[in-house]
């Protein structure tokens, strides 16, 4: 699984975007869990993803409301089918309104710009 870390910070609010090829949901659960032996990522407040697979889209927002639509919708754009991606927050104690969707397709572009 490729990890990039530290990559935004706001209002204490940090993220990191990760990602791998991936082929089923089942497939996502396992490299999720993979990605949470790190305890730094087992401890964030959220692990949110998308999946374009065989299966049709599948996604997660793990308690970040919309954050698994705003990834499925970017990688519905790139065409980017069978590779899971995952935004991490944590949360740093200030909310961040609408800025935390920006701050997903941040991560989520930079994540992209290092497939190319």
């Amino acid at each position: 699984m490729r990890i990039i870390d530290k990559i935004i910070s706001d209002r204490g609010s940090k993220y990191a975007v990760s990602g791998a090829p991936c082929a089923s949901a089942a497939e996502a659960g396992d490299l999720l869990a993979q990605l949470k032996r790190n305890k730094r990522f087992a401890k964030a407040t959220h692990n949110s993803w998308g999946l374009i697979c065989a299966d049709g889209p599948v996604k997660n927002d793990d308690g970040e409301a919309g954050a698994g639509m705003v990834i499925l919708r970017m990688l519905e754009r790139e065409g980017l089918r069978d590779h899971l991606i995952v935004v991490t927050r944590w949360y740093g104690g200030k909310h961040l309104g609408g800025d935390r969707f920006r701050h997903v397709q941040d991560a989520v572009r930079i994540y992209l710009e290092g497939l190319s």
